[in-house]
């Protein structure tokens, strides 16, 4: 991985982890693109770059963010089943990262149910804002995370549309969605970088910089990111992401089984 190729992938970073089209997925895919082998370093990248994307939550809703006690163990409690879920299948997720149709898949389906989710949820009726949220809500939140661990689904969609079945807003599910996603993403990055240096791998200058890079440029870009999504799907709901990952699903299976297949190994 070169720089530019870092900065690309950080870009994609930082525009998609707020967006219901899958941050992971779509590295995955260009990583793929750009023939960047998908080692163990480039595994680390992808994780650790999206903590970048996430300061910005608390850098935009620093005044939100800091809150009472009762609010942060209502993230605790929605954080404990990707916990839970992530050291057991550590090694499954692993696998799934390095397979293209898992993606284009996750990416159809997700679509299919984007198309759908403004009118099975349609009625909010409870918590006006994120620190109003119950502690069942927050786990049955935090539950509807997991399935994000399956590369292509989305964080940030997976947590909103559990969200909405809680009979939250939009604009509120969104907002705790990003909320969740700081703890979140701090425990990811912190066990792989553990994992990473379990292995024995010691990060080299040049990769150190590319981290640095990946994370400054992810940020930036999701700062301006998160305003116009929230923006976005307050008013327009969700049809559109649907749409395109429909689109970007049957193309990768496409592309993979008819014109070239797709290697992130």
């Amino acid at each position: 991985m070169n720089t530019l190729q870092a900065i690309v992938l950080a870009i994609i970073e930082g525009i998609t982890e707020f967006l219901p089209v899958s941050s992971t997925g779509h590295m995955i895919i260009a990583s793929s693109f750009y023939g960047i082998a998908q080692d163990d370093f480039t595994k680390l990248f992808t994780i650790v770059i999206q903590l970048g994307a996430i300061l910005s939550v608390v850098v935009l809703y620093f005044k939100r963010f800091f809150q009472t006690l009762d609010f942060y163990f209502k993230l605790l409690v929605a954080f404990i089943p990707a916990v839970v879920l992530g050291l057991l299948l550590s090694d499954f997720i692993d696998s799934l990262l390095e397979n293209p149709v898992t993606v284009a898949v996750s990416l159809l389906i997700g679509g299919i149910i984007l198309l759908k989710v403004d009118d099975w949820f349609n009625k909010p009726n409870t918590a006006e804002t994120s620190q109003e949220i119950s502690y069942s809500q927050a786990f049955k939140i935090g539950m509807f995370q997991c399935l994000a661990m399956i590369p292509g689904v989305s964080r940030s969609g997976a947590s909103i549309v559990g969200g909405m079945s809680q009979k939250l807003t939009r604009t509120t599910a969104a907002e705790f969605s990003f909320f969740l996603a700081v703890p979140t993403m701090f425990g990811a990055t912190a066990k792989k970088c553990y994992d990473y240096y379990k292995d024995g791998f010691i990060l080299t200058d040049e990769q150190t910089n590319l981290l640095i890079i990946g994370n400054v440029v992810a940020f930036i870009v999701a700062l301006l990111a998160i305003k116009t999504f929230i923006g976005f799907l307050t008013k327009n709901g969700f049809k559109v992401f649907g749409y395109y990952r429909i689109i970007a699903g049957i193309a990768l299976l496409l592309i993979h089984f008819f014109i070239h297949p797709l290697s992130i190994l």
